[in-house]
């Protein structure tokens, strides 16, 4: 990711991109008047012309993508995944609940007009709509690693700003000791939701405590390899913790509450037995039916790549995140 404060377990794009494409993305960054060689989309007047676009075939993203000679990052031999993979190997239920089911089911998906409420216990609620997503707040490019509890996982250059730069500007009260964040309900767009294959119970519903969202690396994004997210990844914009399993990183927010006691959470209502509250990275807590020791590295390849390296505790952030489960029985709080 790049943001100021680096630590070993941060991935910059120098590390997951071919260098001579990194160094062209640096320089397009610098002749738009953006800030900052670390990627900060900041200037209101910037983020006003929204250059990131994936509606039509017409427009050119932001950055020129290319096919890249992927070289190793330094941690662990990780490799960037291709923007391919990332837009069509998805969960996303309220589109279908096979991988291809999103990016065939959503591409209809009307994301204008669009209203993201922030409320509960606040002093300063309010409301941003889909132009505020880009102006509201200075965007950053962060390179994550995303987990799913499903034993498989990438590397995605996503762009968005910080959670806790939001919960700050509502002014939280001393009651608001957890976030509950939930999914657009929309039977008409979404066809997932005329369905309760599965047993979800929409709208989709996520939590976390508010430690865990003030956090730096808790992360509101509103695209991916330059350009907005697509529909099948979450537009207009979704939530990325990146050390915690994927189901956690909400879609299509609509609703940001802070509240006072541990809100449900959608896969923990279905399957309390297999999907904990707090759902961190951890491959000494198995799934009930598959170990969470490796995981599954998608990157050019095809489905049967072996690609199987090591899960890392908190998937990798460790040295960010252990201290906010000091004293905790990770085991009991899974």
């Amino acid at each position: 990711m790049l943001i100021k404060n680096k630590g070993i377990n941060h991935l910059t794009e120098a590390q997951v991109t071919d260098e001579s494409i990194y160094h062209q993305r640096r320089d397009v960054i610098k002749k738009m008047g953006f800030i900052g060689a670390g990627g900060l989309l900041a200037s209101s007047n910037a983020a006003n012309a929204n250059p990131f676009s994936f509606f039509s075939k017409e427009e050119k993203p932001l950055f020129e993508t290319k096919p890249l000679d992927f070289k190793a990052a330094v941690l662990d031999e990780q490799k960037r995944t291709p923007e391919a993979k990332v837009i069509s190997h998805n969960n996303f239920y309220e589109f279908g609940t096979k991988k291809s089911d999103p990016v065939e089911n959503a591409q209809h998906f009307q994301v204008k007009p669009w209203q993201l409420k922030i409320h509960g216990e606040v002093n300063k609620p309010f409301t941003l709509n889909y132009d505020d997503l880009y102006k509201q707040f200075a965007l950053e490019e962060r390179i994550y690693r995303l987990r799913c509890v499903e034993a498989w996982s990438m590397v995605i250059p996503w762009l968005g700003f910080s959670l806790a730069k939001l919960i700050k500007q509502a002014d939280p009260t001393s009651d608001a000791k957890y976030v509950a964040f939930e999914t657009l309900h929309d039977k008409e767009q979404m066809p997932g939701q005329r369905s309760r294959f599965g047993g979800i119970n929409y709208p989709y519903v996520e939590g976390l405590r508010i430690d865990e969202a003030m956090n730096p690396l808790s992360f509101l994004a509103v695209g991916l390899y330059g350009k907005t997210l697509p529909p099948q990844n979450g537009a207009p914009i979704r939530l990325v913790v990146p050390w915690k399993y994927g189901f956690k990183s909400i879609k299509s927010i609509v609703s940001i509450k802070l509240v006072k006691h541990q809100p449900p959470t959608s896969w923990n209502q279905l399957a309390p037995q297999e999907y904990g509250f707090y759902a961190n990275v951890n491959p000494d807590v198995s799934h009930p039916r598959w170990s969470q020791a490796s995981e599954r590295r998608i990157t050019s390849g095809g489905l049967f790549d072996r690609n199987r390296i090591t899960t890392l505790p908190f998937n990798g952030y460790g040295k960010d995140v252990a201290h906010l489960y000091k004293g905790m029985n990770l085991k009991k709080y899974f």
